[in-house]
């Protein structure tokens, strides 16, 4: 008898021993220590992209989602903005497309938004009569991995002008164009799709500022 008890307390404590390892190992694998440096770092980091995201413009899928989006794309949503090859404002209005529109002083288009902002709708509006033809087709198909929106088309159209992309609609996806800075139809379309543009009506000759 003195000799099972004697062989139990052996067991029992080889056990009670095993699991004690066994915890201390693992709690070693997870012990992660960081210095102050790499701390700081991961900290930093973490804020930038909070803040990057905060400055995302976030309101739906209605138009003005649609808008904004198009203009954080274009120019981050700044008024005064002109790029290296002339382009102006939250939009990045070329001064032959604004021309179109009767726009001719640059200086008072950068500084008055609601010009802009009226010039953007005119251009859509513009841009959906050009391509009424090819969105009634197109839109819910498929074409080279991207499906076929309005909006997705519209945003593509700012980026290209819209014979570029009834090339690219008629070609099945197929015709390649980038912009000066390498950035692609496609990559439009798929960006700015599921928007809801219903309200831009399809003219011919938009007036500023007559468009919804």
């Amino acid at each position: 008898m003195m000799k099972k008890h004697i062989l139990y307390t052996i067991i029992v404590t080889l056990i009670f021993s095993f699991l004690a390892m066994t915890k201390k190992e693992n709690k070693s694998i997870y012990n992660v220590t960081y210095n102050k440096d790499t701390v700081s770092t991961v900290l930093a980091m973490e804020h930038s992209e909070q803040e990057e995201i905060s400055q995302i413009p976030f309101a739906g899928n209605s138009f003005v989602g649609f808008k904004e989006a198009v203009a954080f794309k274009e120019s981050q949503g700044k008024y005064s903005v002109v790029n290296k090859f002339g382009y102006l404002g939250k939009y990045q209005f070329g001064k032959s497309t604004l021309k179109r529109f009767k726009i001719y002083d640059t200086n008072k288009f950068l500084n008055t938004p609601e010009l802009q902002e009226d010039a953007f709708i005119a251009l859509c509006s513009l841009n959906k009569w050009i391509l009424r033809r090819d969105i009634k087709r197109s839109v819910g198909k498929r074409m080279n991995g991207v499906k076929i929106t309005e909006s997705g088309i519209l945003a593509a159209a700012h980026l290209a002008g819209a014979g570029n992309v009834k090339k690219f609609l008629r070609t099945g996806g197929n015709y390649a164009f980038e912009d000066a800075y390498g950035t692609t139809i496609k990559h439009y379309m798929k960006k700015f799709s599921g928007y809801n543009t219903s309200n831009i009506r399809a003219l011919k000759r938009p007036v500023i500022g007559e468009m919804i």
